[in-house]
């Protein structure tokens, strides 16, 4: 597991390496200057075309609109597919940006985020021959065939960074920062509650979690507000879920010394003195592996991918310098008790009340 995070992870800081150094169209922190305007890149040749439209975050949020495009310049540079971004400033965005990437001619459309869930749907249902794909969004037994959900079991790294948190606070007091309340995030601050909670019994200890909501993926001063009255009440610890509203609360524990918990990415680079760890979900990877079976002809419609542990596409990263081997080793103990169902971290704040319930 940690050589197969650590390899994606690779990938990930080489793409966004070459990127920043070219300053080209392709660079995945290349800015879009509005939500009409589009960046493409395209390796060798290809017929095939995908284009992916993000969240409100942007491509620029550090967090899993980047990643999925990284993940789609990957899957241009291994096949010669052109691939392509439109940002989406506001919701009212992702209609306009889907119907400008079926004109434009492409064979598979990408929506990053649950948000863009009836957009998708919708655009899928009047262009029945374009494959559609969304992250983080599943519609059950009612997936259109031409529809394809991506969803991560995000519970499963969140307890691993919530029970790192509650082994690292000095304090007895952590804090959860998420972006707009969905059952997405529910099962990032719930799996992270029951971490904490785990290790609170393992410590003898009551440690506390705050938990609050910026209302959105791309404020991140808000995230910032939020993140710094949790330290001046006592937190020295913050995980966030929030997107672009994270980095806020990332700045924020650099300002106060303390910690942050990253999310999807590791942000270490974002702070490398004061980010603590990142709940990895490796979005790249599905993006990349989903996008590769509609290149091979394989019917991708009609169904959902959940990753997880198991499938090596969530987790921690290796560097745990601020952590110390103690904390990050018994953390990494407890994938394999995941992994094998000795423990099942909740997704829901019912699932929560009944795990917290078990540990007394």
């Amino acid at each position: 597991m940690k050589k197969i995070v650590a390899f994606f992870l690779a990938v990930m800081m080489t793409a966004s390496v070459t990127a920043c150094g070219s300053g080209s169209t392709t660079s995945s922190t290349a800015p879009a200057a509005s939500a009409a305007e589009s960046q493409e890149t395209s390796a060798g040749k290809s017929d095939f075309k995908i284009t992916m439209v993000t969240d409100t975050g942007g491509v620029n949020d550090q967090s899993f609109n980047q990643s999925s495009w990284e993940g789609l310049q990957k899957v241009s540079q291994d096949t010669g597919a052109t691939v392509k971004y439109t940002e989406s400033k506001q919701e009212s965005d992702y209609t306009t940006n889907l119907d400008k990437a079926a004109d434009d001619g492409s064979n598979l459309i990408w929506g990053i985020g649950f948000a863009m869930a009836d957009a998708v749907a919708n655009a899928a249902k009047q262009n029945p021959d374009i494959s559609y794909a969304i992250v983080d969004n599943s519609y059950g037994d009612k997936t259109p065939a031409n529809v394809t959900g991506v969803m991560f079991r995000a519970q499963e790294p969140s307890f691993l960074v919530g029970y790192i948190a509650a082994k690292t606070t000095k304090t007895g007091k952590v804090g959860f920062v998420g972006g707009m309340t969905s059952a997405i995030i529910d099962q990032f601050e719930y799996g992270y509650k029951a971490g904490v909670a785990y290790a609170a019994k393992e410590l003898k200890k009551n440690i506390t979690v705050d938990a609050q909501y910026a209302e959105s993926f791309s404020d991140a001063a808000k995230g910032k507000a939020i993140a710094t009255s949790m330290f001046n009440n006592g937190c020295d610890v913050v995980f966030h879920a929030a997107g672009g509203a994270g980095t806020g609360v990332i700045e924020a524990a650099k300002e106060a010394n303390k910690f942050a918990i990253g999310v999807d990415r590791d942000q270490a680079y974002l702070a490398p003195k004061n980010v603590l760890t990142s709940a990895l979900k490796l979005v790249n990877k599905a993006v990349e592996l989903v996008s590769k079976e509609a290149i091979n002809g394989q019917k991708i419609g009609g169904k959902t991918y959940t990753y997880g542990l198991t499938e090596d596409a969530v987790g921690i990263p290796e560097e745990h310098s601020l952590m110390g081997d103690d904390t990050y080793n018994a953390a990494i103990a407890l994938e394999s008790k995941i992994k094998d169902k000795t423990i099942t971290p909740p997704a829901t704040k019912d699932d929560y009340n009944k795990f917290v319930a078990a540990l007394k």
